[in-house]
């Protein structure tokens, strides 16, 4: 066991994956967020660790730290890849392969002695959807290998030497807005789509729509609608279609450019964000779950059918859901639940399941108490739906991860079957909610009383593993993406030709019937949006407060205390 101290910018996706990891493996963890030399000096002192180790790092470790103690950093790229935008770049030149490098802090940025490196296959797709499934499989590899070197007796890292055949990698600068800019007039999809994907989510693509700046966020290919490059030309699900020379791309969200002295800005669905400056002569072109599932199109709801399996799959920027989005899955949900299917499975392809409420629709709402009140109850009549339907075996598919009300969403079908890399955050406490989504009738039926008030309470990230250990989640399936799929396809038509189906649905039926006899759901809801109402609409509660932090990324000023442990 090493005493390890994580020190990163932030307790995003990938510090959670290594947090998890390394304590599934009974190492003692600390964490700093990296707020201060001074902040970082103290905790160093008071924490005593064996190793420190930055999974996610944009400033320098003061010298008298790495001098003094072994500092590892995670650099999500292969051996010898030097500057802050290593996956901007290789998005953008189309790299068939990427890697992470686990190297030593040294005097020179990202040219210390190297402790581990992992390859890996670019997937097309966004930078933080790259970010949090590729990168963060391989980070997690090499950081665990880095780690068992370290804990042996004599391993001596590798100098970076660029005459070495397999040291790939260069210095390359920063990857600006001049180089991401998209010239509508000559770049085809292919190369539209590149830009865009390398500068989600962060920092967008600088650009002008209607004589205004914005941010462009997400890129996925359309391949039916065209028009004159650079126009926009359909709407849907909130993101704006935009024609290229050969074809279109939608951009699902903006992000308006903040103007000098004025207040911050965040991103938002497109259409939100463009609002009345939309011509609105530019036509919603809708597309049903099940022709989305066979184009290549943007839909943020897809579905199948593959014999007596139903697959409903959605994708919503960043996990977030908001009231819009809640209703169209709901409706999308119920019309899947009249199909002549026995099973139901239910998640997005990749990335997050669902992170619960969107934060930036409610603070960007005219009301933002208002529109919380109506988004949280939106979310609990898509689980309510979840919940009452007896006659299919609904199965929660977590490719990606999972937090607050998303998790008791998830909570909501008969089964959770979990890719092994997920992270659970099953807690509302961060954001100064009580929560809802009938988790105080789930969540106490998986894990106790006991555990229940531990895990919102301590507002920690579980593993799957650790999860599975809970009763948290039923299943924990190996390897990439890609892998998991192919795994609950094939478990999920052995469920729905198992001769012991119809007996689990009539078990199912009667114990739902029991549990409503005993308490009704009505009451779950009615005693958790009483606590929430307070949250939202009652002065001095930390909710708004919160929420704005989050929505325009205020840096904590110092390593919260739930973290510190």
């Amino acid at each position: 066991m090493v005493r390890i101290l994580l020190v990163a910018n932030a307790f995003n996706s990938l510090t959670q994956r290594v947090y998890t990891a390394l304590r599934a493996r009974d190492h003692h963890i600390g964490i700093e967020l990296a707020l201060g030399d001074d902040l970082l000096r103290a905790r160093v002192a008071a924490f005593r660790p064996e190793l420190i180790l930055a999974p996610m790092l944009t400033t320098a470790i003061p010298i008298d730290i790495w001098s003094a103690h072994t500092v590892l950093i995670v650099h999500p790229g292969p051996k010898g890849d030097r500057g802050p935008s290593s996956l901007d770049w290789a998005i953008h030149e189309g790299e068939p392969e990427w890697g992470v490098t686990v190297l030593q802090a040294a005097e020179e940025m990202d040219a210390g002695p190297i402790w581990a490196s992992v390859s890996f296959t670019v997937a097309p797709c966004g930078k933080s959807e790259l970010y949090r499934n590729e990168v963060a499989d391989a980070a997690v590899q090499a950081v665990l290998l880095a780690v068992d070197r370290f804990d042996e007796d004599g391993f001596e890292p590798e100098p970076l030497d660029y005459h070495r055949p397999d040291v790939l990698g260069q210095l390359r600068p920063y990857h600006d807005q001049q180089i991401r800019r998209i010239d509508w007039s000559t770049d085809d999809t292919a190369v539209v789509l590149r830009k865009l994907r390398a500068a989600d989510s962060q920092p967008g693509v600088l650009d002008e729509l209607y004589g205004r700046e914005y941010y462009l966020h997400g890129g996925h290919g359309e391949d039916q609608l065209r028009g004159v490059p650079g126009t926009v030309i359909a709407v849907r699900d909130g993101a704006i279609c935009r024609a290229t020379v050969d074809g279109a791309v939608w951009v699902p969200q903006l992000r308006p450019r903040r103007v000098s002295g004025g207040p911050p800005t965040f991103k938002q669905p497109a259409t939100d964000a463009l609002g009345l400056d939309l011509p609105a002569s530019i036509p919603e072109v809708p597309v049903t779950p099940s022709s989305a599932a066979i184009r290549e199109t943007w839909s943020e709801l897809r579905y199948r059918e593959e014999g007596t399996v139903g697959y409903l799959e959605f994708s919503f920027p960043g996990g977030a859901m908001s009231t819009r989005q809640c209703r169209n899955l709901l409706a999308a949900f119920q019309q899947a639940a009249t199909r002549p299917v026995d099973v139901l499975v239910l998640g997005p392809a990749r990335d997050f399941f669902s992170n619960g409420i969107h934060l930036n629709v409610i603070e960007a709402a005219e009301d933002p108490a208002e529109e919380s009140w109506l988004n949280i109850n939106a979310m609990n009549d898509l689980v309510e739906a979840v919940l009452t339907t007896t006659d299919k075996f609904v199965i929660s598919a977590l490719a990606g991860n999972a937090a607050a009300g998303g998790v008791m969403f998830a909570l909501a079908a008969d089964e959770v079957w979990c890719r092994e890399s997920v992270v659970l955050n099953p807690h509302y406490r961060l954001m100064g909610l009580h929560g809802s989504e009938y988790w105080t009738y789930t969540l106490p039926q998986r894990v106790g009383a006991t555990e229940a008030e531990r895990l919102t309470r301590e507002a920690l990230p579980l593993g799957a593993r650790d999860a599975a250990a809970l009763g948290l989640v039923d299943r924990v399936l190996p390897g990439s993406a890609e892998t998991f799929w192919v795994s609950i396809r094939r478990a999920a038509a052995e469920l729905a030709g198992s001769p012991n189906l119809a007996n689990r649905l009539v078990t199912k039926k009667q114990r739902r019937a029991a549990d409503e006899a005993a308490k009704p759901l009505a009451a779950y809801r009615s005693a958790e949006l009483a606590q929430m109402r307070r949250n939202f609409f009652t002065a001095g509660e930390p909710y708004h407060e919160r929420r704005r932090n989050f929505v325009y990324k205020v840096r904590p000023t110092q390593t919260p205390p739930h973290l510190l442990g």
